[in-house]
């Protein structure tokens, strides 16, 4: 009988556990952006995690990052193995400036016109690299603008929140190529950023959790 019985136990306990990590991920995602940050004018640094992409998506991130203060510091770079051309426009980014900085290298988790079903398998195979990395860095904001690497990174800066070890603020700037639609990567992260920023109004209107800012990058 001792055998049926731990069974019957650890079934209610994983029950059990599931049970609050669902409501403690619904509870995350209702206040989201309701977070009180902090004023970086007067006190400590940000720890700033970005991941940067192939094509258009290293570019924008990096004006992005060139308006913002000092305060943002170290800041850690999450690119995928085969982007050798973002790897350089981070390294030469940086040359000119006086801060602190790392580049981390995770899997791709999508390959440019890669099927979506395929891409379910190596979006899994980067989210084994991303989640020791950023338990690893813990950063205090993670800042990313659509290159399909920063889901994983997105997820493991979610759980994160969820496991209560850490309040990662999650910003997601939408493309200024996406004008009538978010991106994929947009559409996930619409439910899971703290704030998901775009950069023409009319996408407000189809997605009322977005936030125009204007032409940023």
């Amino acid at each position: 009988m001792a055998a049926p019985m731990f069974v019957i136990y650890l079934f209610c306990f994983l029950v059990i556990l599931l049970s609050v990590l669902f409501f403690r991920v619904l509870y995350i995602i209702f206040t989201l952006g309701k977070v009180k940050t902090r004023n970086t004018k007067s006190e400590r640094a940000m720890k700033l995690l970005v991941v940067a992409g192939s094509g258009g998506h290293t570019s924008e991130l990096l004006r992005l990052l060139g308006s913002l203060s000092g305060n943002y510091k170290p800041r850690v770079y999450v690119l995928a193995n085969t982007d050798k051309m973002s790897c350089d426009k981070v390294q030469e980014f940086e040359s000119k400036k006086n801060c602190e900085y790392s580049i981390e290298i995770i899997p791709r988790s999508r390959e440019v016109r890669q099927s979506y079903l395929t891409s379910i398998a190596s979006t899994l195979y980067a989210t084994w690299y991303a989640f020791p990395l950023v338990f690893r860095v813990k950063p205090d904001l993670v800042l990313v603008n659509g290159p399909g690497t920063c889901i994983p990174v997105c997820a493991a800066s979610f759980m994160l929140r969820v496991l209560g070890l850490r309040t990662v603020i999650q910003v997601y700037v939408e493309s200024i190529c996406r004008v009538e639609h978010l991106s994929v990567s947009g559409l996930i992260m619409y439910y899971f950023a703290d704030k998901l920023l775009v950069q023409w109004p009319q996408l407000v209107t189809k997605y009322p959790r977005a936030q125009y800012i204007g032409r940023i990058v």
